[in-house]
């Protein structure tokens, strides 16, 4: 008899995770609390929109997978688990499925989708069917489907959403960036936020590899009883991957040279050196790791350069969206940064971008947080709108500054995501530099 399997959250990844289930000879039932129009490729699936019937909850499930977005608080997940049905996310579903793909793996704070874009473009120099995955934007189970079965390398990024669904997932090289505190609003504590992280590396064997930053205090303490080879990481002190006399090294063999990587900041170094590391585990030459440690530009939205006016440079960092990140972008700069910042509130504290005071020259501050940058900043200037946050910038911006958006908060408040503030904020710079 067939099983029967319940999707909850009919976005991008839960109508994947349908279509590969129904592929796999399950009775699926995708459902959502709005409206599902667009239905393409989801023939011989139940769609159960506008709600979560009564009904829904008299059925047997084999298991349950949710939209890594909805969490597990919410009351349809807590009847599932009432009732024992085991709740997985998408990641979970597609790695059951492909027995020939090879991960490489990447969870953390911040630096994520660096790490992963570079990983995916050393590992598509070896070989072309290469794919990233995860949290970058692409559902796991999407490329699942593509790839039919072939053997593929994926590098692929995890946020602790994705990790707190997976039971037997398994990378053959992992890494978790950084911690710090994000995602209040979601989980229970920052003890759960953290813990969440360690997942990762769960169900790896003997001869796989976790790169361990032992420069973040927070990840040597959360990161224990590791079941695999432990890679030590350090950009201060002596370690299995390191800087040394200008290189990035693992195990004393030199990956690539600090002068030829494109990126500002050492935590894009250091961005690159994990990378690297993964991308030698996974099977890459030093030499196709060199040729894209050259090349690379840098990833959309993370300290993006959009436009220089008048010895003015303007930059989009409009993924920072915790003070964390936005730490990160302000220490790649020396002085005259005019900082725009805000966002939705997290409830999470401002208080580390104090230090960058001495180069921050103005900070214009919108949206919903907009006058908690008040007692940060020595000079501050609480605006409505991102859009009148950059019309001041460039009022007051002189040759020698930086126009920096780092907004060190979420941007549910005035825009869908970060992607759509980021397009927005380089249009607006666009049409006032014409």
């Amino acid at each position: 008899m067939m099983e029967t399997v319940l999707v909850i959250g009919a976005a991008r990844s839960g109508t994947a995770a349908a279509r590969l289930l129904k592929q796999q000879g399950y009775d699926v039932i995708l459902t959502d609390s709005g409206p599902v129009q667009d239905r393409t490729g989801l023939e011989g699936i139940q769609v159960v929109d506008n709600g979560h019937p009564d009904w829904l909850f008299e059925k047997n499930y084999a298991f349950a997978v949710k939209n890594p977005g909805i969490p597990y608080r919410v009351p349809v997940i807590r009847r599932l688990q009432e009732m024992g049905v085991p709740v997985y996310t998408e990641i979970e579903t597609a790695w059951r499925a492909a027995e020939g793909l090879r991960y490489g793996a990447i969870t953390g704070t911040d630096g994520k989708t660096t790490v992963t874009t570079l990983l995916y473009e050393m590992l598509r120099r070896k070989n072309p069917a290469a794919r990233y995955a995860g949290n970058i934007g692409v559902p796991l189970s999407e490329v699942v489907l593509e790839t039919a079965g072939e053997e593929a390398d994926i590098a692929l990024e995890l946020s602790n959403f994705q990790l707190l669904g997976t039971e037997t997932f398994r990378p053959e090289v992992s890494v978790v960036t950084n911690l710090a505190p994000d995602h209040l609003d979601y989980m229970d504590s920052l003890d759960s936020y953290y813990a969440s992280k360690m997942k990762i590396y769960a169900n790896c064997r003997e001869g796989d590899w976790f790169i361990r930053n032992t420069d973040d205090p927070e990840i040597m303490k959360y990161a224990v009883s590791i079941p695999c080879r432990i890679v030590d990481f350090s950009l201060t002190h002596p370690a299995d991957l390191c800087r040394h006399d200008g290189s990035a090294w693992l195990f004393g063999e030199e990956l690539f040279r600090e002068e030829d990587l494109k990126i500002v900041g050492d935590f894009n170094l250091g961005n690159a050196m994990m990378a690297a590391a993964m991308a030698y585990k996974l099977g890459v030459s030093l030499e196709d790791i060199r040729d894209v440690i050259r090349t690379f530009p840098g990833v959309e939205h993370r300290i993006e350069f959009v436009a220089e006016h008048n010895g003015i440079r303007i930059y989009n960092d409009t993924k920072a969206t915790n003070t964390h990140a936005a730490c990160a972008a302000l220490s790649a700069f020396d002085d005259n940064v005019i900082l725009l910042a805000g966002g939705k509130d997290k409830h999470i504290s401002f208080e580390d971008l104090r230090q960058y005071d001495p180069i921050v020259r103005h900070c214009f501050s919108f949206g919903q947080t907009r006058d908690k940058f008040k007692d940060i900043f020595s000079h501050q200037t609480s605006v409505e709108t991102m859009e009148q946050a950059l019309e001041e910038a460039l009022r007051i911006a002189r040759p020698g500054d930086t126009i920096l958006l780092s907004p060190a908060c979420s941007s549910f408040d005035q825009f869908s995501n970060y992607e759509e503030r980021g397009r927005i904020f380089k249009e607006l710079v666009r049409q006032r530099l014409q």
